[in-house]
């Protein structure tokens, strides 16, 4: 049987790679402006690049340790936003004080595809990959 360990771990770095350069173009190119709960979500998300690299060179299963609190968080927060957006909770729930709204839209592909959104897929990602390698590793042990 093969090792998954690895290709699963490098997977969950590219999503980590994949969110962060969307991230700062959705920003830094497009001149879209983050609202609070989009920055709590890059404070969840940033830092995962690098934990993720760090445990791949040379592979170690300490990793999750450190990736599965920013990953839930992350997600818990990227959930709050869309029900946020999608007005399932009301506005007033939102922790937005100054400048954007967590509610106003930016982007709209395909009628679904927001910015909460593709935040809410790359945790939930990447949590569903961490969660596979959980059991990778303890198939192991």
């Amino acid at each position: 049987m093969t090792d998954k360990k690895w290709p699963l771990l490098f997977c969950a770095w590219l999503v980590a790679c994949a969110s962060t350069l969307g991230s700062l173009f959705f920003s830094n190119v497009m001149n879209l402006p983050p609202c609070s709960l989009c920055w709590y979500q890059r404070i969840f998300m940033y830092p995962l690049v690098a934990v993720f690299f760090m445990g791949l060179f040379p592979f170690t299963a300490s990793v999750l340790r450190f990736s599965f609190p920013l990953v839930i968080a992350g997600q818990l927060t990227a959930a709050y936003h869309n029900l946020l957006y999608y007005k399932i909770l009301p506005e007033s729930a939102a922790p937005c004080q100054q400048g954007i709204s967590c509610t106003s839209v930016q982007i709209e592909w395909f009628g679904f595809v927001t910015i909460p959104f593709l935040s809410f897929t790359g945790f939930s990602l990447i949590l569903l990959l961490l969660v596979i390698l959980k059991k990778e590793v303890s198939r192991e042990s």
